[in-house]
C-alpha cells in the first residue's frame, strides 16, 4: 500500500507540472515542438469550447487523429473539460468506428477535416480541428474548471471482443494515476528524460508513455504516424533525439535489435516491454548490445495500463523472464476454478484486485459481472476481483511467472484478440460456411493468425482477396490473418467439438488467388521473387501477387525490406509496403528501377542457389533473358543449384556481341570467376543450348571437363549461312511469338499488320500488347522494348551466321514431341552431324514453349535430374584430372 494523491486527476498532475517549468520543451515530433505552457493554453482553449458544447463529467468525446502534437491537445482538451476521451484509430475500419461511435455514446466528436470520410453517417457533434482555429484562439486560456474527480471515467478503449464487436473498457482518474504516481515512484523520472511516444493511442500503454513524462517535466518525442512498425525508423529516431527511455513489445523489441546501427542509440537508459511475453533469448540479445535497464511490465486493459513489473536485472539465470509483483495499491490472486489460492509452482487463474481495476465494460453489465466478481478475500464494501484469464504460478521467491490463457484469446505481436471475433465476422463472408482462427508460429518464430474455412460449396470457393477485403471493412489490420486455408470441412474430435490441434498447417505453396500467377520479367523481378519466397515460405510467388494476400505481417515486412537493403543498398522506407500499390514484387521493382544500384554487370543470375550439388549453368535463349527457368529450377528441387547467363545487353549496361563464340567466351569467364574448376554442367533452352555447345567446345579446347551438355529443345545449327537476314519485320513477329510463348501469352500481332506501320509504330504496338498480356512490366518503356528486339535480332542472327565445330564428347538432347516447325528428318533434329561421341535422346511431352511449363516441366526435370544424378557421381573423378590440367 502506498499514499498517493487520491483526489488527483490524470490533467491536474499536468498542470501542477505546468506551473514548474512551463518553459521547458514537454512534446516534439519532427520539427515541432510545443513547451509545457504552449501545450497547457492550446487544451485549455479546446477546452473551454468543449464545454461550451457540454462536454462535462462522464461526458465520453470521440478522438480520431493520426499521431502528432494536436491529438495530444485534443485527448488534454477532453479531460481539462471534465470528460473521457474515445480514442478512434482513424485506421480502423468504418463500421468499426461507427459501432464504437454509437456503443459508446459519443456526445462528441473530434477529428480533422480529412477524415471525414472515415465516418459514415451519424448524429454526434463534429469538430474539425482544423477548421475552427480562429473560434479557438478567442476561447480562454486559463485552466478551465470541472466538477470532474478521480472516480469519473478518464477514457474509455476499446478490446477485441469474443462476440464479434469489441468492448469498450472503462477507466477512472484514480486508477490511471494510481499507475502513474506508482511509476514515478519506482524509476523516477527527471526532467533531462525523454521518452518515445509510439504506442496507439487506441492501446493503453499510450496513455502512460504521455503522461508520465509529462507529470514529471521531461520531454515526450513522438513518433511519425507509421512509424511505430519500422525498427530502423524507431532506431534513427532514438539515436538523433537521445532517448533515453523506450517502450517495446517484445517482438518489436527483436527487430529492433538486429538493427546494425542499434548502438548509436548509447542515450538510452531504461526499456520497458509488454504486451506479449518476453523470452529469454530476447532479453539476452537486449543486454549484449545495450547497455539499458530492462523491465518486464504486466496487465490487460480493464486494469489501468500495468499492475505488475519485473526488473530483468533481478536473477539472470532464470530460464524465463517473470512479469513480477504487483505495483502499489494492487493485489494479484492465483486461485483455482473454486476461488482457492494455489500453491507456490501451480499454475492458477490470475486475478486482480485494488485501485488498478476499471469500472467494467460500457454497455455490458452482464459481462462486466462475469469478470469483475465480488472480492472474497476483502471485508471492504464493494471490493472486487478481475478475472483475467490468464494462466501464472508464483515462483518460490513470489514473483509471478505467465503461463497462459483459459480461453481463445491471445496476443500477437503486442495485440491482444479475441480468435472468437475473427471467426464471427469471417463466417458472415459471402460463400462461407464454417470458420476457425488459430495462432501458429511461423518458420521464423513469430506468431501469426491462421484462419481456416470452409466454403458452402466447393465448386465456388472464396479467393483469398476477397476474405481479405470482406475482413478489412470490418476489422483492424492488426486482426486479419495471415494466411487463409480452404478446407472441405474443420476436423472434429470424437464428442463432435472442433479440433483445433488437427488443423493442418499451411503447406508453403501459393494460395487461391483471384489474379493469374505471373513470372518474373527482367531480372530485378526475379531477385525479389527469390526474396519474397524466401521470406514468406510459399512457392511459387507471382510479381503481381499481394505481400499480404500471401501471408506477410508487419513484421514479415520488415524482414523483407531489410533483405531488399542488403541486397539493393537501398533504403526503402517501410510505408511503401503498407501501401496496397506498393505490396507487390512489380510495384517495388518499378521504385528500385527509378534510381538503380550501381553494380558491376556480370552475365550470372542466382536462379536457385540452394544445395550441395554442383551447380548447372543454363544459357538464356534468343530474348536474352534466363526466367524461362525458374519452375525448372523449382521442380529440380533445393538440393540442385541452378544459376542462368543472362545477355549482358539486357538492361543496357553494356552492348551484345554479335558472334556465337564471343558470347561462349563471356560466359565462360563469368562460370569460371563462380566456379574455376570442373567439371561442368551445362546446358540451354532453344539459343541458349547452341550457345552451351560452344561453351562446352571453348571448355574442352581449354582443358576443361563438361560432365554434361543438356540441350533443351535447341536446333542444331547446320543449315549454311546463305548470305542473307530475316527481315525486321519476320523477325519482330518471332519475337512477339517468343514473348507470348515463354509466358503462355496470345499476343495477336500479325505479320501484314505489322508491316502496315512504321518501325517505331511496330514496337509501340508490341509494347502495348506486351504490357496487357503481363508479359512485359507495366513500367517499361518503348527504349526497353526497343532494346529487348534488338538483342533478340542480333542473337537470331549470330546464331545464323554460326558455324559449329564436331564435338567429340557426347550430348543429351531433351525435344518436345509436339514440334512448332520440322526443320530435320534426324530425330536429334541435326546434332548427330556434330555430336561424335552420340546423342542421348529424350522426348519429352509439349511443344518447344509447353516444356518449360506445368504439366510438362514435371516430366523435363524429372528426365534432366536423372542425368544430373549421374554426372554427379562421375565428376569426384573427373576433378583430379581437371586439377592436373590446371597445373
Amino acid at each position: 500500500r502506498a499514499t498517493y494523491l487520491k483526489d488527483a486527476c490524470l490533467h491536474h498532475l499536468f498542470e501542477a507540472q505546468v506551473e514548474q517549468t512551463p518553459e521547458a520543451v514537454a512534446l516534439i515530433l519532427q520539427l515541432e515542438q510545443l513547451t509545457y505552457r504552449q501545450l497547457n493554453r492550446r487544451a485549455n482553449q479546446l477546452a473551454h469550447y468543449l464545454q461550451t458544447l457540454g462536454v462535462g463529467p462522464e461526458v465520453r468525446v470521440g478522438i480520431c487523429m493520426e499521431r502528432s502534437p494536436q491529438l495530444v491537445i485534443g485527448i488534454l482538451a477532453i479531460l481539462k473539460a471534465g470528460g473521457a476521451y474515445v480514442p478512434l484509430d482513424p485506421a480502423y475500419p468504418r463500421e468499426r468506428l461507427s459501432f464504437m461511435l454509437a456503443d459508446a455514446q459519443v456526445a462528441v466528436l473530434l477529428t480533422r477535416q480529412e477524415l471525414l470520410a472515415q465516418f459514415p453517417a451519424h448524429h454526434t457533434r463534429t469538430v474539425c480541428l482544423d477548421a475552427c482555429t480562429q473560434t479557438l484562439s478567442q476561447q480562454n486560456e486559463e485552466n478551465p474548471v470541472s466538477e470532474v474527480k478521480a472516480e469519473n471515467l478518464a477514457y474509455v478503449i476499446y478490446t477485441s471482443g469474443s462476440t464479434g464487436q469489441p468492448r469498450g473498457v472503462m477507466n477512472t482518474h484514480q486508477a490511471v494515476c494510481n499507475c502513474l504516481l506508482c511509476k514515478q515512484a519506482t524509476h523516477p523520472l527527471a526532467s533531462t528524460d525523454r521518452l518515445l511516444l509510439e504506442a496507439s493511442f487506441s492501446f493503453d500503454a499510450s496513455v502512460w508513455e504521455l503522461f508520465w513524462p509529462l507529470l514529471a517535466g521531461a520531454q515526450v518525442i513522438l513518433v511519425e504516424p507509421g512509424g511505430q512498425r519500422d525498427p530502423a525508423l524507431l532506431v534513427h529516431l532514438m539515436a538523433t533525439q537521445q532517448i533515453t527511455i523506450a517502450h517495446f513489445v517484445p517482438s518489436m523489441l527483436k527487430l529492433i535489435l538486429q538493427e546494425p546501427h542499434l548502438e548509436g542509440c548509447s542515450s538510452l537508459e531504461r526499456i520497458f516491454c509488454g504486451g506479449e511475453v518476453l523470452s529469454k533469448d530476447v532479453l539476452e540479445q537486449c543486454s549484449a548490445r545495450l547497455t539499458a535497464s530492462v523491465y518486464n511490465q504486466y496487465g490487460p486493459t480493464e486494469a489501468a495500463i500495468h499492475t505488475t513489473y519485473w526488473d530483468c536485472r533481478a536473477g539472470s539465470g532464470r530460464v524465463t523472464v517473470p512479469i513480477g509483483r504487483p505495483i502499489a495499491n494492487v493485489q494479484i490472486y492465483l486461485l483455482d476454478t473454486h476461488l482457492q489460492p494455489v500453491p507456490v509452482g501451480i499454475a492458477g487463474e490470475l486475478h486482480i484486485a485494488g485501485t488498478a481495476l476499471a469500472r467494467g465494460y460500457i454497455n455490458r453489465a452482464e459481462l462486466t459481472a462475469e469478470r469483475f466478481i465480488p472480492h472474497p478475500f476483502s471485508a471492504e464494501p464493494g471490493a472486487r476481483l478481475y478475472k483475467t484469464g490468464d494462466l501464472a504460478c508464483y515462483l518460490p521467491d513470489g514473483s509471478v511467472e505467465f503461463v497462459g490463457r483459459l480461453d481463445q484469446q491471445v496476443k500477437v505481436r503486442g495485440f491482444r484478440i479475441e480468435l472468437a471475433e475473427i471467426e464471427t465476422v469471417l463466417k458472415q463472408a459471402p460463400l462461407v460456411q464454417e470458420t476457425a482462427v488459430i495462432v501458429r508460429e511461423d518458420r521464423t518464430g513469430e506468431q501469426c493468425l491462421v484462419a481456416y474455412v470452409v466454403p458452402v460449396c466447393q465448386d465456388h470457393v472464396p479467393t483469398i482477396e476477397h476474405l481479405r477485403a470482406f475482413l478489412q471493412q470490418r476489422l483492424p489490420a492488426y486482426m486479419i490473418p495471415s494466411l487463409f486455408v480452404l478446407l472441405q470441412a474443420l476436423p472434429l474430435s470424437p464428442n463432435g467439438e472442433l479440433d483445433r490441434q488437427a488443423l493442418p498447417a499451411p503447406d508453403g505453396t501459393r494460395p487461391e488467388l483471384q489474379e493469374a500467377l505471373v513470372a518474373p520479367r527482367d531480372l530485378l523481378e526475379l531477385q525479389l521473387m527469390q526474396i519474397w519466397e524466401d521470406i514468406l515460405d510459399i512457392h511459387p510467388v507471382g510479381v503481381t501477387d499481394n505481400f499480404f494476400d500471401l501471408g506477410g505481417h508487419s513484421l514479415l515486412a520488415v524482414r523483407l525490406m531489410a533483405r531488399i537493403e542488403k541486397q539493393f543498398a537501398r533504403d526503402l522506407p517501410l510505408a511503401i509496403l503498407f501501401q496496397h500499390t506498393g505490396a507487390t514484387i512489380e510495384a517495388l521493382a518499378s521504385i528500385l528501377r527509378q534510381q538503380p544500384a550501381s553494380t558491376s554487370p556480370t552475365p550470372l543470375v542466382e536462379i536457385q542457389p540452394l544445395g550441395a550439388k554442383r551447380p548447372l549453368f543454363l544459357v538464356h535463349p534468343a530474348g536474352g533473358t534466363v526466367f524461362c527457368y525458374v519452375d525448372l529450377a523449382r521442380s529440380l528441387g533445393l538440393d540442385q543449384p541452378l544459376y542462368g547467363l543472362q545477355a549482358p545487353g539486357i538492361s543496357g549496361e553494356g552492348e551484345q556481341d554479335t558472334q556465337i563464340e564471343q558470347l561462349a567466351s563471356c560466359y565462360i569467364e563469368a562460370v569460371r570467376a563462380f566456379q574455376p574448376q570442373g567439371p561442368y554442367l551445362l546446358g540451354g533452352w532453344s539459343l541458349g543450348g547452341v550457345i552451351a555447345f560452344e561453351m562446352a567446345q571453348q571448355l574442352r579446347r581449354q582443358g576443361h571437363e563438361v560432365a554434361l551438355l543438356a540441350l533443351l529443345d535447341s536446333r542444331a545449327p547446320i543449315s549454311p549461312y546463305d548470305g542473307t537476314d530475316e527481315d525486321d519485320v519476320t523477325l519482330l513477329v518471332e519475337f512477339v511469338m517468343d514473348l507470348g510463348g515463354l509466358f503462355t501469352r496470345d499476343l495477336p500481332l500479325l505479320y501484314d499488320d505489322l508491316r502496315q506501320l512504321g518501325p517505331d509504330e511496330q514496337l509501340y504496338s508490341v509494347l502495348e500488347q506486351a504490357k496487357l498480356a503481363n508479359v512485359i512490366p507495366p513500367d517499361a518503356g518503348f527504349l526497353r522494348i526497343r532494346r529487348l528486339f534488338h538483342l533478340f535480332k542480333a542473337n537470331v542472327r549470330a546464331a545464323r551466321r554460326y558455324v559449329p565445330q564436331p564435338y567429340p564428347n557426347r550430348v543429351t538432347l531433351l525435344r518436345a514431341n509436339e514440334r512448332l516447325v520440322e526443320v530435320h528428318q534426324d530425330a536429334t533434329g541435326g546434332w548427330s552431324e556434330l555430336a561424335i561421341g552420340g546423342v542421348e535422346l529424350q522426348m519429352i511431352p509439349g511443344n518447344h514453349y509447353s516444356i518449360l511449363r506445368k504439366p510438362h516441366i514435371q516430366v523435363l526435370a524429372q528426365r534432366l535430374k536423372t542425368y544430373l544424378d549421374q554426372t554427379q557421381g562421375t565428376c569426384e573423378r573427373l576433378i583430379a584430372k581437371e586439377l592436373h590440367y590446371d597445373a
